[in-house]
């Protein structure tokens, strides 16, 4: 994905580029705004820009391999006498460390994820050409203790980060209707074959009424629908510290270095669970007219979570909880803490509380000793659970992980493929019974897009009319839905909408439908 606005005259321009997940796409739009606060623009191509930043992902290898491949062809031009200042953001130059600037020499500055608020000076120091030592060119939490890295992740200047598109509106796009707002940052979890606890530290929650109050912000600016963000966003959970007011009470803080509330609070409000904050931000903010979050951990997901869902009509009926295998010797050798019953279990109780929902999930494939019964064992998941879709990666070794030094990557590449696409295969089937069975039923349907004419899905093919113009959005399930309508001037008046469409037609992974004409933007 890029980000871009216009080229103002006579300033640096910067193209950002960013790979990996939600949080490396919400610190870009952090990062866009921030220094566009201090005179830089955007815009959408690298081969003019002054800046180019790459926010990269360290969890899978492609996206690695992709940023390299592009810091390489930078390198060429450099040598070939191109000025341009090069910058590598998140978590890679968190793993690598500064030996990055040795290894590729035309990158300017690194900057990990919980160092961004010092990637100003950084920038402003390489684009006037000055000469500094690798550890001036390089913000990283390096080898501080868990411990301080979260005291870091709370500091003011970070907390200031998160909340300064919302509460800058000149620096937020009105267009922008969707909104990614972090409630946590790091993970504790330490799955085996994962780097996340590494790069990003140790997990941190931020102050409930923080949170509300971007969330209030960004309604202001336009925003109708908010998710909530975090490694394993249902562990969140705050505890205030006690201040003590005007009267000499003790009371509960809202956040660090914030005003205490002017009155005691009893024992249950000094913690706001995950829950709770749901909870509040839909009663507290009701022009949030969608809130979502990702991503679950399946451990320690309880039903006050799935009552609050089921009773708050604006919070989405939708889950993102990662299985990543259905072997439980597999799940054991990945350090995920539950097992497949225990999964099974929640899942059920999902359901039950919450009938409609609609669930996705993650698979890998070919974790080290994987065998055949294992593969099947997931495949058998995947048939109890009926995942809306899944999100399946075959294994690869990343440095930085336990399993890299643990287990050897014995199992053959070809087992990896075949196990994939039979994977693949079996989550479109269980998809498409999911998408039909909307057929003839009425969804919301938040408008996101343009969609193109023609989409193909698992070998099925929908074509629609010529002259019309699609728009493409999800359900509160999060199920992409496509319609047509009219004009230019209609698809315009609705993106960034509620709207009501019929569903007449579907194929994994896609719902085809009909406009209701008496729409109501709800």
């Amino acid at each position: 994905m890029t980000n871009s606005i216009k080229q103002s005259s006579g300033i640096k321009n910067i193209y950002l580029e960013t790979f990996g997940c939600q949080m490396n796409e919400l610190d870009s739009e952090l990062v866009q705004d921030q220094l566009s606060a201090l005179g830089y623009a955007f815009e959408g191509d690298r081969a003019s820009a002054d800046v180019v930043l790459f926010n990269t992902c360290s969890v899978r290898e492609q996206a690695e391999n992709k940023v390299l491949s592009r810091i390489g062809e930078l390198g060429i031009e450099k040598r070939e006498g191109r000025e341009v200042v090069i910058g590598m953001l998140g978590c890679l130059p968190e793993r690598e460390g500064k030996k990055l600037l040795g290894t590729y020499p035309q990158l300017d500055f690194i900057c990990g994820p919980s160092e961004l608020d010092h990637l100003p000076t950084m920038l402003h120091n390489a684009v006037l050409g000055e000469r500094l030592s690798a550890s001036e060119r390089s913000a990283l939490q390096g080898n501080r203790s868990r411990r301080s890295t979260a005291l870091s992740a709370a500091d003011d200047n970070l907390e200031l980060l998160d909340l300064a598109r919302a509460f800058n509106p000149d620096h937020r796009r009105s267009s922008d209707k969707s909104a990614y707002v972090r409630i946590t940052r790091g993970c504790n979890k330490f799955c085996t074959y994962c780097v996340v606890p590494n790069t990003r530290g140790a997990e941190v929650h931020r102050p409930p009424d923080a949170i509300i109050e971007e969330c209030r912000q960004l309604v202001q600016t336009g925003a109708v629908e908010i998710t909530l963000l975090g490694q394993t966003v249902n562990h969140y959970r705050y505890t205030h510290d006690i201040a003590v007011n005007d009267e000499g009470i003790e009371v509960p803080q809202i956040g660090p270095g914030l005003t205490a509330f002017s009155k005691p609070l009893d024992e249950s409000q000094r913690i706001t669970t995950f829950a709770n904050l749901l909870k509040r931000i839909h009663d507290e903010v009701p022009g949030v007219q969608r809130l979502r979050f990702v991503t679950s951990y399946p451990k320690d997901f309880g039903n006050d979570i799935l009552e609050v869902i089921r009773d708050c009509p604006r919070i989405c009926n939708y889950l993102h909880v990662p299985a990543q295998s259905g072997s439980n010797r597999i799940l054991k050798l990945m350090n995920r803490g539950y097992t497949v019953e225990e999964y099974l279990e929640f899942i059920e109780r999902a359901r039950t509380i919450i009938p409609d929902v609609e669930i996705a999930g993650d698979i890998i494939v070919g974790f080290p000793t994987e065998t055949e019964e294992d593969y099947k064992a997931t495949c058998d998941l995947i048939r109890k659970v009926r995942f809306k879709n899944n999100f399946v990666f075959h294994y690869s070794p990343r440095p930085g992980t336990v399993a890299i030094d643990r287990f050897e990557d014995n199992v053959p590449r070809e087992d990896k493929r075949r196990w994939l696409n039979a994977i693949l295969a079996l989550g479109s089937e269980i998809s498409g019974d999911v998408h039909k069975a909307y057929e003839g039923c009425k969804v919301g349907v938040f408008v996101e897009r343009l969609s193109p004419k023609m989409t193909k899905n698992s070998g099925v093919e929908l074509m629609w009319d010529s002259g019309k113009i699609q728009l493409s959005g999800r359900t509160q399930g999060d199920l992409i839905c496509v319609f047509d309508v009219d004009s230019e001037e209609m698809a315009n008046n609705l993106m960034g909408t509620i709207v009501d469409v019929v569903v007449t037609d579907s194929a994994p992974l896609l719902l085809q439908g009909n406009l209701v004409r008496d729409y109501v933007e709800r």
